[in-house]
């Protein structure tokens, strides 16, 4: 009996400690963020396939991309302090968008929350498939995943699992988007 018990305790610890590791999720720094399409549900282009990447390839244009399966007010936060981020700098072509994994699109809903946070400037949109794009290979296990590029490469990835993002995480994120405006 003190031996199943002591397994038992050990298996309880592992799982303790598996679960406060970070999750990893997407690309990593340095890769290439490859093309993908999703609906969007807000702004001029709603209800069409849309590739922000490519627009963002071209030129080597800066960009915050944000992959969530749930929608909550922190993520609502997140989108627009990064928005705001880019205030001034509209001249090196600064995109911020969001895309969430969801079995099936529901545009009306997406637009309904992204109403309800305030995000004017933030499309937002639905990829029909809840792994998400195949290249980006995002972790089940993550929430919302934030991956921030310019000239074609990954400056920062973070990622959350859910209830994980919290103002010190956003702030996190936030910290990271100089280098999208750094010239080299």
């Amino acid at each position: 009996m003190t031996r199943l018990t002591l397994a038992a305790s050990a298996l309880l610890a592992f799982a303790a400690l598996a679960a406060a590791d970070p999750v990893q999720s997407g690309l990593p720094v340095g890769k290439r963020p490859g093309p993908y399409s999703f609906l969007v549900a807000t702004g001029p282009q709603r209800g069409q396939q849309t590739c922000y990447v490519c627009e963002q390839h071209e030129g080597g244009k800066p960009a915050a991309v944000v992959f969530a399966r749930s929608l909550s007010d922190p993520l609502g936060k997140l989108l627009a302090r990064l928005d705001a981020a880019g205030a001034g700098k509209s001249a090196t072509g600064y995109k911020v968008w969001m895309t969430q994994l969801a079995p099936s699109a529901d545009l009306d809903a997406l637009a309904t929350w992204s109403q309800k946070q305030g995000l004017k400037g933030v499309p937002v949109g639905a990829y029909e498939g809840v792994v998400g794009p195949p290249a980006y290979r995002l972790s089940a296990d993550a929430d919302v995943t934030v991956l921030l590029f310019v000239k074609t490469q990954v400056v920062a990835n973070f990622a959350f699992r859910r209830g994980e993002l919290t103002d010190k995480a956003i702030d996190e994120v936030l910290g990271a988007t100089p280098k999208l405006f750094e010239t080299k």
